[in-house]
Formats: C-alpha cells, structure tokens, sequence
C-alpha cells in the first residue's frame, strides 16, 4: 500500500495578483459564511471581498508581496519528508489558495497513492478550518473519481512535543527578562459566536489550551505577571469571542506584554502583520512599555517530532 502524509492549512496569497482569489474563496465557503442560500453566499463574499482587496494587498505588500505561509510550509513538507525517508510520500494542500486540493490529489493519484493520513495544522478544532479543510480534500477526491483510504486528525493541542516547542518559543521571546515583569497574552484567532453557541468545539479547546500550558509553564517555574486569553481577527459586525486582543490590551494598561499566537503554527498575515505591527502600535499608543510577539512553531525540529508522532499514533 503506497502512502502520504498531507498537511492542510488556510493558505495565503503567493502574490498580489492572489489576494482576490484567497478572499473570493475563503468568504465563499460555506463554513465562513453560513447561509443556506449559495446566492446570497457569494453576494456577501463578493461585497467583503470588494471591501476588503485592497487594504488586504497593502498589507501583503508590506510583507514583501506575499504571505509567508507558503513558503514556510514547503520548507516544513521538505523537512519532515528527511525525516521520514522515502517511506512515505509529504505533501501539503491549501484550503484557498494554491497548491489547492484538486492539484495534490492529482499529482498523488498520478503516483498510484491509496492511503493518505490527512494532518490539519490547526492545533484546535472548529468546523471553520479543520472541518472545512478535511471537508473540502474528501469532497475533491471523490469528484476526481479518486477513493483511497482517508485517515484523519481533529486536534493536537494536548501533544506533550507540541507544547515543549510552544514553551520554547514562549521563553526565546522572553529572553533573559524577568517573566514577572510580563503579562502573557494567548491570542486566538476569532469565532463568530453565533457558531460557538451552535456547538463548534473551538472555544473549549482554547480554553483548555491556555490551562494546560499555563501549568507547563508553573512546572517549570515560570510565573508571569498574568496570563490571559484574548480573540483577534474580527470580522464584520457579528459577536465574536470576547475578549478581543485590543481590549485586554487596554485592561491591562502600562506594562509588558508578550503575545502567544495561540491558534496558529505558521507565521501569517495575522502574525507578521496584525499582532506584530498593527496591534504593535496600539499597543504604543496605550502606553505599553515593551510588546513582544513569539513565533509561531514553523520548521521547528521539535514541532517536525510532533507532525511525526501524529503519524505514527494514526497508523
């Protein structure tokens, strides 16, 4: 039986030229815009989309014309695939921008694979991003008349090796600073409430995240000053989780602050720009005497172990 490990992700633009198509795609899934009338779905997608496009490009411009999650993720696949030796194949799909599920599938097809372990590097689970993206590969599959035996993974955020590598990052972003003088912020993208209340388990497993690596950290010694939690990322006039980043950061006032991106593995658009340079000036304006921001786990070797062991627990 040949087999192959495929990461799934969000994606983001590989240039200016792809910041429509991300946003057409991703406000058109039926995940992200829940309206039982595909119409009405892609006039709304077409209305944000609109709005959203250019203010969109200026950010991904200033990111150097690009997201860095593709890249980032090749260098991951690249990676992992040493690891694994010619055992298995690597390979990785985008949700809405390329490599898109119908070119992996070929190209996996094409080489005569009939298992894949399908990995979503979403650490939580929501029906918005795992749900969607696991949805979105089974469905592409099947209409490209291709049925191999699909393995999957809802959620990794208890993985001892994955928050060995977060703590990593929690302390490299500290320093050798005082972690008392901090305030740590575990910042989680946000979720229309509407979508909590209708049973989307995301909520409780960010909670539970946040619990169990504020007691990693207690294990080990380190106390911050106050560990919090808060939602980034809004969109639209909906209620989201609460709190948002930006009133945390102001309930906490004149102090030192460091940002964990709590929900994501891969530095992005929402971790280069929006918490490390726009929520970087609010942060100033408020009178924030030193605003950190830690990476997320990338290429890391340690979150490279955790991909391995999530294969190996699936076999």
């Amino acid at each position: 039986m040949k087999e192959a490990i495929v990461l799934l992700n969000m994606g983001g633009p590989n240039n200016l030229r792809e910041v429509e198509m991300f946003l057409t795609n991703m406000f058109n899934d039926p995940a992200i815009i829940r309206t039982k009338s595909s119409l009405l779905r892609r006039f709304i997608a077409g209305i944000i989309t609109l709005a959203r496009t250019e203010k969109s490009q200026e950010i991904y411009r200033a990111l150097g014309g690009k997201s860095p999650i593709v890249e980032i993720t090749t260098s991951l696949v690249k990676e992992l695939q040493e690891k694994l030796g010619n055992e298995i194949i690597v390979d990785f799909v985008m949700r809405y921008t390329p490599p898109m599920a119908a070119e992996v599938i070929s190209r996996l097809k094409d080489s005569s694979v009939n298992k894949v372990y399908l990995i979503p590097l979403y650490p939580q689970y929501s029906s918005t991003t795992t749900g969607s993206s696991l949805e979105d590969f089974e469905k592409t599959a099947n209409a490209l008349n291709w049925f191999p035996l699909l393995v999957e993974i809802k959620h990794f955020f208890t993985n001892n090796t994955y928050n060995q590598c977060l703590l990593l990052l929690i302390k490299e972003a500290l320093g050798d600073d005082d972690s008392h003088d901090f305030e740590l912020i575990f910042s989680a993208h946000g979720l229309p409430q509407k979508i909590v209340d209708e049973g989307d388990p995301y909520q409780r497993h960010v909670i539970a995240h946040v619990e169990l690596l504020k007691d990693k950290l207690h294990n080990e010694g380190i106390y911050f000053r106050g560990v919090h939690l808060a939602y980034q990322s809004k969109v639209g006039p909906m209620k989201w989780l609460e709190p948002s980043l930006g009133t945390m950061l102001q309930s906490i006032g004149r102090k030192k602050v460091i940002i964990v991106p709590l929900a994501f593995t891969i530095d992005n658009s929402e971790t280069d720009f929006e918490l490390s340079v726009e929520y970087r000036e609010i942060a100033h304006d408020l009178g924030i005497t030193d605003y950190r921001v830690s990476r997320c786990p990338n290429n890391h070797p340690l979150f490279i172990q955790t991909l391995q062991e999530l294969y190996k627990k699936m076999q």
